[in-house]
């Protein structure tokens, strides 16, 4: 089997790169040309050669450059298309608007373009987002609640969302949009808040840093594990239908809770070492949101196993480990 993953550098991407290494599929990332040719994340599966350039291959494209998309997805001849790339980060949305909905729903549109001309078309996931939901006229969500973003980011995510479906039923693609709630794990970027409070907790406890400034810390998130939801993104394109599947845990718990469990591993008390600041606050927060992903569990048998509290441990001890090499 052969794959293609846009977004193949970030949290979801590496994760669901090794995933598929593991079960034998010959595995394509799309990256963006920088000056720094530095990808943690992958730097273990590109520096073996027994991978790289065997069963891995990296090539150099963007979501703004059809021709060369186009040149790359001709070439490969992919039997699965995982499209996980995007401008993700909902509170820079509100200050990047154009460029987030020129990635995330544009980029969207042209790669279904792309793959209507190819014959026979691979199978394509889009990793869609509980954002759609933005502010939600039920709780939880399923896969037929009404979409109703209040973010750039929500509204770009539910214009691709929406054109999965119009391709699906009107080109016969086998298309599927995977809705995710929020999944956190250590490669989880530094600026989103779970990862944030990883790398202080950890940091306080090395005797590096003093304190950890926030916004609000009663917001509400439905929070899973990455390397969970990878393998459901891989169960949804093994089924004989495309369909649309949210991916939740079901359990909502507050940014004090997170930061809790985070700060107990490491024997802090985080009301000592927390402050707060008005600037980190969102625009709108999104109320809620908590995902009934009963039609995964159905269907693709998956099923979370991995707590919040344990999602905690496994951050902070990474991010120990790191700052200590650092250090």
């Amino acid at each position: 089997m052969r794959a293609v993953i846009t977004g193949i550098t970030g949290q979801d991407g590496s994760y669901l790169s090794e995933f598929l290494l593991a079960r034998g599929y010959e595995v394509h990332g799309i990256v963006r040309r920088s000056s720094t040719l530095q990808r943690p994340r992958l730097d273990e599966y590109v520096n073996d050669q027994t991978l790289y350039g065997k069963r891995l291959f990296l090539h150099y494209s963007d979501l703004t450059d059809t021709t060369s998309l186009r040149r790359i997805l001709s070439r490969i001849q992919p039997d699965e298309f995982y499209h996980l790339a995007g401008q993700s980060h909902v509170g820079l949305s509100f200050e990047i608007p154009e460029s987030t909905c020129e990635l995330t729903a544009m980029g969207t549109l042209r790669i279904l373009e792309i793959l209507r001309d190819i014959k026979p078309a691979p199978r394509f996931l889009h990793a869609s987002s509980r954002e759609i939901f933005g502010t939600p006229t039920i709780s939880p969500q399923n896969e037929d609640t009404p979409v109703n973003p209040n973010s750039p980011y929500g509204a770009a995510k539910a214009f691709a969302n929406q054109l999965v479906k119009v391709y699906r039923d009107s080109m016969g693609l086998f298309a599927c949009n995977a809705i995710c709630y929020n999944h956190e794990s250590p490669r989880r970027s530094e600026n989103f808040v779970t990862r944030k409070i990883s790398i202080a907790a950890a940091g306080i406890k090395l005797g590096i840093r003093k304190e950890l400034v926030l916004g609000s810390i009663d917001a509400v998130r439905d929070w899973g594990c990455a390397t969970e939801f990878v393998d459901a993104m891989w169960r949804i394109l093994q089924q004989p239908e495309p369909r649309d599947y949210i991916l939740a845990t079901g359990r909502t718990h507050t940014v004090r809770e997170f930061m809790q469990y985070a700060f107990e591993h490491v024997g802090l008390n985080w009301v000592e070492h927390v402050r707060f600041d008005q600037k980190f606050q969102r625009p709108i927060e999104p109320e809620n949101l908590r995902g009934d992903a009963a039609r995964a569990h159905r269907e693709l048998g998956w099923t979370p196993k991995i707590s919040l509290r344990e999602l905690a441990a496994m951050m902070v001890d990474h991010d120990l480990e790191r700052l200590k090499r650092t250090a």
